[in-house]
């Protein structure tokens, strides 16, 4: 890829963690407003790309973006009951994120962000990453954590049997 034109950056091989933490806080700023949705996936679709081409080419912010991250490979070698996470048959992490420093906009953003999702969701394998997901219910994150819900429910009534810490994507001790 490379002997085909120099990349505008290439940022390709080792980096310390902090250094990819701070990756993008040029461009995101603190104080900005964001809305998340995601959802794991398996194949990206003729279908699914002409939804992306749809949805992203709408993008209502010059911060809000979608992402594809890939899961594929090592997380392929470890079974869907091993750790909590259970998508290890999917080959994408998607994210669809409104961003915008306004707050007046957060209706904007927010709308663009659920039709993006909405459209595109049917075409994904189901369960989300939980640190991209916002405001979606006890029922979505009990899809993402598919038959591993029970065990981190059970887990989380010997460790924390009061629900204080329940200020996230929340597993309701069993």
């Amino acid at each position: 890829m490379r002997s085909f034109s120099p990349p505008a950056f290439d940022f390709v091989g080792l980096m310390p963690h902090p250094m990819l933490q701070s990756f993008f806080d040029p461009i995101y700023p603190p104080g900005l407003q964001w809305y998340w949705r995601a959802d794991f996936v398996k194949e990206l679709s003729d279908e699914a790309i002409a939804l992306h081409v749809e949805h992203g080419s709408r993008v209502p912010t010059m911060h809000s973006a979608m992402h594809l991250y890939p899961i594929n490979g090592a997380p392929h070698r470890v079974g869907k009951n091993d750790t909590p996470f259970s998508y290890r048959d999917s080959n994408w992490a998607q994210v669809i994120v409104g961003v915008d420093p306004d707050s007046a906009n957060n209706p904007k953003i927010i709308s663009w962000t659920k039709e993006y999702w909405d459209a595109l969701h049917p075409y994904s394998a189901g369960g989300a990453y939980v640190n991209f997901m916002m405001d979606e219910g006890e029922d979505r994150i009990k899809a993402t954590y598919r038959d591993n819900y029970a065990r981190l429910a059970a887990v989380k009534k010997k460790c924390d049997p009061t629900n204080f810490f329940r200020v996230n994507q929340n597993i309701r001790p069993g």
